[in-house]
Formats: structure tokens, sequence, C-alpha cells
């Protein structure tokens, strides 16, 4: 109020009764003025604390999303990150089955070829050696047989007498001589398919081995991978949750302070500013009143 207001009520009323009722009038205004006041002081702090605790809410709030979001996103990446591995790992488990697999193929048909080539080189070095005895045995005779002829040789008699027969081949040499050799061919295959055989089966068996024990430990990382999974999966179920009721609880506090904005935030004019012109107003009021009751102001 200003004192135009002052001088407009008592013209008003000047006329019926110059004093007292001006009087009574600059007093109801006073009262009315330091109920104002009263009022208001009081909204202030009302104000002051609705507004301080809606900004502890608004900032603790705006803090908590801020957090979840992120942690959202981080869990997101985690999850993604997992299903990832989980797929690489289940790959790389089946490349090892395929691998095995295809080893252990391998191995039986090399197993049944060297076995084929043992069995055949036994046989064949079975009847080399029944071959040989006869051949021997045969040769033998006929050299006691030459021998004899030998004792009273005729003078005609040919060259070929003169020594035991054990057979001659055209690439030079004698046959027992080259069945012997055929002999210890088939001997050294025999033994060459053993050890081939005995080499292929311990690589394959350490193969197999260091396989499971690899696909074994792939395995234990898979499960433990997809236990955490469904575990950070769960967390992120519950912070979505969170998340969504905290944006709830901020949009409240985001209201309730548009609410509070028309009648407790400064617009314009300031409190301070509001309690100096009432003031100023209740002390012109004042001596208004003291110099209609005769009183000496100064």
């Amino acid at each position: 109020m200003s004192g135009s207001r002052l001088l407009t009520e008592v013209s008003q009323r000047v006329a019926d009764d110059p004093f007292t009722k001006v009087k009574k009038l600059i007093k109801d205004l006073i009262m009315q003025l330091m109920e104002e006041s009263t009022e208001e002081t009081e909204h202030k702090g009302w104000c002051d604390a609705e507004l301080s605790q809606n900004k502890v809410t608004r900032d603790s709030k705006s803090e908590e999303v801020t957090q979840l979001t992120a942690d959202v996103e981080d869990l997101t990446a985690q999850i993604a990150q997992l299903a990832q591995d989980l797929t690489t790992l289940a790959h790389e488990i089946q490349e090892l089955q395929q691998a095995m697999a295809k080893a252990t193929a391998d191995r039986n048909d090399s197993k049944e070829a060297n076995e084929q080539t043992i069995k055949d080189s036994k046989e064949a070095q079975a009847a080399l050696v029944q071959a040989l005895a006869v051949l021997k045995d045969y040769y033998a005779r006929s050299a006691e047989a030459t021998a004899l002829t030998q004792q009273t040789p005729a003078l005609d008699a040919p060259e070929t007498f003169d020594k035991p027969y054990t057979g001659m081949i055209p690439e030079g040499g004698n046959v027992i001589d080259f069945l012997e050799v055929i002999h210890a061919d088939f001997t050294r295959l025999e033994s060459e398919a053993s050890t081939s055989e005995s080499t292929e089966q311990e690589q394959f068996e350490k193969f197999i081995f260091e396989s499971k024990k690899d696909m074994a430990l792939k395995e234990n990382e898979s499960q433990h991978k997809d236990d955490s999974k469904v575990t950070k999966e769960s967390a992120l179920h519950s912070t979505h949750e969170e998340l969504k009721v905290t944006q709830e609880q901020l949009s409240t506090a985001v209201a309730y302070y548009e609410k509070l904005k028309p009648t407790c935030v400064d617009s314009g004019v300031s409190y301070e500013d509001r309690v100096k012109r009432r003031n100023d107003e209740i002390e012109s009021l004042q001596q208004a009143l003291k110099i209609l009751q005769g009183e000496d102001i100064a």
C-alpha cells in the first residue's frame, strides 16, 4: 500500500465523521496490515520449509535417476558381453566336439589300416618262412645229390654240377636270398606299422585328454557366465523397476515445485521488499493516526 491509499480512504469518510471514523479506519488498516504481515511471515516460513525439502527431494531423486540410468546401461552392456561370450564358448565347445569326433574316426581308420598291415605282414612272413624252409630243404637235398654225383664224375658232366644249385633269378642272386630280403621287408613293415600304431594311439589319447580338459574348462566357464547373466538380468529388471519408481517420485517433486512457485517463489518483488513497503505503510498510518489524535509526532 501507499500514502495515496490512505488519502483515498480518508477522503471518503471525512464528510460524515472527520475524526472518529477516520481514526478507526486507520487503526483497522494498521491491524489488517499487521495481520497480513503475520500471515505472510508464517506463509514465508512454510514456503521456505517446503521449498527446502522439495529441493532436497528433487536433487536426491535426480542423482538417483542419474545413477540408476548409468547402472541400467552398465548392466545392459555386461549382459550383452556375457551373451557374446556364451555364444563364443558354445561355438568353441562345438568345434572341440567335432575335432574329437574327427580324430576318433581318423584314429579308427588308421588303427584298422595298421592292424591290417601288421596282419598281412605276419601272414606274409609266415608264408615266406614256410617257402624258405621248403626251398632250403629242397636245395639241401639237391646239394647232397650233386655231391654224390661228383664222387664219380663223368668226363662229359656239365659245369653246373661243380657246386650245389640254389636256384637263380634273372636279376642275379638266388631265390633264397631274394625271399629272405622280402621276409626282412615284411618284418620291417610289421615293425613300422606297430610303431606307427603305438605312436598314433599315444598322440590320439593325448589329444583326446587335452581336448576333454579344455572342453570341461569351457563348459565350467560357460556355466559361470550363464549364472552371472541370469543374476545380472534379474538385477537389471530390479533396477528398471527402481528407476521407474524414482522417476515418478522426481516427477511428483517437480510438479509440486511448480505448484509452489506462484505463491512461494519471488516473481518481481522480493519478500524483503514487500516487508519493507508494508512496514513503511504501517509507519505512515501510525503517523497519520497520531496527527489526528493531536499528538506531537516529532
